[in-house]
């Protein structure tokens, strides 16, 4: 396995119900994204159906069985490309319906993710929240942890998937305008908090009514930005990440005097309350 991994941030405006017509734009842009050294390409959540659906009955009508049409397709892509893809869509699961997000390599399905946290807002008001838990995939390219959009304003989830091995966190999203602070502030947090590499894929353009904030980032395991994408375009950006950054995760400010390690020195005895739902 390579310690330097060639990663991107696909920042699309899907077109809400159009399926065929998004999957394209995900294939062109993954390909476009290959030949520029990306192994790992990310798309923001819902890329391939869109967000802003009334109402459950009309979400089902473009959630998609996976494997399934479109993740068949991304899966080929993977394999004629050899690069790893994230990207968002809805799932259509017997009569469930969730917020996905797939990790897909050239070897097809590596895995999928169901939106834990669902805030009220586009399709999450009426889809059900995920039933499975945090989970790290093993790759060629990096231990590779999966969460969308909300999920990242809970500490818990980028920190479980941290003690799980993650080298690179991905966070498929759908921040909509006036959220700067997430892009501003959080994602470098989640970062920096844990010692792993980081990229947010977010979605630009106005679906319903509703505008998207863009702002992609790719963030370095210290915390620091090493690419940003615009407000309003659709773009690709790019960053190296070296994997064994990632994988040590005690810092040496002074040998001897000064020094931390935000993995070992916690304390969970102390941390009894996290686990309780409040009334």
């Amino acid at each position: 396995m390579a310690d330097i991994v060639k990663v991107a941030a696909a920042q699309t405006d899907p077109k809400i119900a159009k399926n065929e017509e998004n999957l394209n734009k995900i294939l062109s842009y993954a390909r476009t994204a290959a030949e520029k050294g990306a192994r790992l390409i990310v798309f923001p959540e819902c890329a391939v159906t869109g967000y802003v659906f009334s109402s459950r009955e009309e979400a089902l009508l473009f959630a998609e069985s996976i494997p399934g049409v479109s993740t068949n397709k991304i899966a080929a892509c993977c394999r004629e490309l050899d690069v790893y893809a994230v990207v968002g869509l809805l799932e259509k699961d017997g009569d469930k319906c969730y917020n996905v997000a797939v990790l897909i390599g050239p070897g097809g399905l590596v895995g999928k993710y169901r939106k834990v946290h669902l805030p009220f807002l586009g399709v999450d008001r009426f889809i059900d929240a995920g039933d499975e838990p945090f989970r790290v995939y093993r790759t060629p390219v990096g231990n590779i942890g999966v969460h969308i959009c909300y999920d990242c304003t809970f500490p818990e989830s980028a920190r479980i998937m941290t003690l799980l091995g993650a080298d690179i966190i991905v966070l498929p999203t759908n921040f909509p305008a006036g959220r700067d602070k997430l892009m501003d502030h959080l994602v470098n947090t989640r970062s920096m908090e844990n010692g792993i590499h980081y990229i947010a894929a977010d979605r630009v353009g106005v679906e319903r009514g509703v505008e998207f904030l863009g702002r992609s980032k790719i963030i370095r395991a210290t915390g620091t930005t090493l690419a940003e994408a615009s407000r309003d375009k659709e773009e690709i950006i790019y960053a190296e990440v070296s994997l064994s950054e990632a994988r040590q995760k005690r810092i040496v400010i002074k040998p001897g005097e000064f020094e931390i390690d935000p993995i070992n020195d916690r304390r969970p005895e102390m941390y009894g309350e996290l686990t309780k739902r409040k009334a």
